[in-house]
């Protein structure tokens, strides 16, 4: 249960949900209460227009990111830890297993493993219900990491994750039983502040390694360029819009982690 209300709960905080409650609200009450539905449009306008933006989910998603930037070269570790949410599975048409946007993290643990940064790689995520049935994350990216070389071996699935804490319990259960005391904690670098905090509360000596980067310093400096860009830069956007919320979600999941106790 708490699962599901964390996933559906949250929708009435973000941009989009609230826009559109509140221009349902503006809806039943246009006729009888103008006044108090011409506010609750402008509301909605005026949460899209700033949020939309790239000005500020850019700078709200570096907030994010930029908190764990390596200073020097990654040291070795015992293992390389990779949290799910970084593949599609593979029903048709697709042909086999695809990376979503997220997917840099299966990439960057070949590379890190190539680099021979870990002997071996731990593969944490299961699969939720309601977003569809089929193979595991940890199986899915098992699948990929195959497929381009890296032997199944140095592989270790843990597959009934549905959540960042219990990746972290997981994982836990399977260092202690191989006596890993030390690893490379791989995820998007959005997600990292989070799961990072949540593996240290377990005990676990993680060494931060984001990758999946969505604001660079060239894109910063994009933003006000010349003049023009930086008017255009205000507009909104679905892209600035979806980062934006993505970010949200961050600061409100180590929030509701807080309260819980888990970081």
């Amino acid at each position: 249960m708490f699962l599901y209300l964390s996933k559906l709960l949250p929708l009435f905080f973000y941009p989009l949900g609230l826009a559109c409650f509140s221009l349902v609200f503006a809806l039943f009450n246009v006729k009888k209460r103008p006044r108090v539905a011409a506010i609750a449009i402008s509301w909605s306008l005026i949460l899209l227009l700033l949020c939309g933006n790239a000005w500020v989910s850019k700078y709200l998603v570096r907030s994010l990111e930029w908190q764990n930037i390596p200073s020097v070269q990654l040291p070795t570790a015992e293992a390389i830890v990779v949290l799910g949410g970084a593949t599609k599975s593979a029903f048709p048409p697709r042909p086999t297993v695809d990376l979503s946007e997220q997917g840099d993290r299966v990439i960057y643990a070949a590379q890190l493993y190539r680099q021979k940064k870990a002997p071996l790689i731990i593969l944490s995520g299961g699969r939720i219900d309601w977003r569809g049935s089929g193979s595991s994350e940890s199986a899915d990216m098992v699948t990929l990491l195959t497929s381009i070389g890296i032997p199944g071996e140095a592989l270790i699935q843990e597959p009934d994750s549905l959540n960042t804490y219990q990746n972290a319990v997981n994982v836990k259960k399977i260092l202690e039983s191989r006596g890993i005391r030390q690893i490379l904690l791989v995820t998007s670098a959005l997600h990292m502040p989070r799961s990072l905090k949540i593996f240290q509360r377990q005990g676990i000596d993680a060494i931060p390694a984001p990758t999946d980067f969505l604001v660079s310093q060239g894109e910063l400096q994009e933003l006000a360029s010349s003049p023009k860009a930086a008017i255009l830069n205000l507009l909104p956007d679905t892209n600035n819009l979806h980062q934006f919320t993505n970010a949200l979600k961050e600061y409100v999941g180590s929030f509701v982690y807080w309260l819980r106790g888990w970081l």
